[in-house]
């Protein structure tokens, strides 16, 4: 068998003011300002009663904010104050504006110590409205 050396590549850290609707494979790290919960309901799953949680959290970094939505283990994480590295996120659009989100295929760490920029809270790029357009080639 032959043995690749490919590696794991390092990752390009990419700032909030550069997200883009329909992008995918972000590494960002953010602080949290704020979290709130908008969904908390258990679902009877067999033996097991499963918790879903959904939580609205405003994270951000020196260039801007923008809403990440965490979901059941994640919202554990996401505390106020708190700075953490969200790997392989992507942007869902809601409602028109922008959404940061990490699925199965991605990670949610803490991090320490807490990072030392200051967020730049008056560029929140969720309240950003984008609307479809489709283009017809003629």
């Amino acid at each position: 068998m032959a043995e690749s050396k490919t590696g794991l590549r390092k990752p390009v850290f990419t700032k909030v003011e550069q997200l883009r609707p329909g992008t995918s494979g972000h590494t960002l790290t953010v602080k949290v300002v704020n979290s709130k919960m908008v969904l908390q309901k258990g679902r009877p799953d067999g033996p097991q009663v499963r918790q879903m949680r959904i939580a609205e959290c405003l994270v951000g970094d020196e260039t801007g904010i923008v809403i990440f939505t965490a979901r059941n283990d994640q919202v554990d994480l996401m505390k106020e104050g708190s700075t953490v590295i969200l790997r392989n996120a992507k942007i869902d659009m809601f409602k028109g504006s922008m959404r940061l989100a990490v699925d199965k295929w991605g990670r949610v760490e803490v991090t320490e110590p807490d990072a030392s920029f200051s967020v730049k809270e008056d560029n929140n790029l969720s309240l950003v409205e984008y609307e479809l357009v489709n283009v017809v080639d003629g």
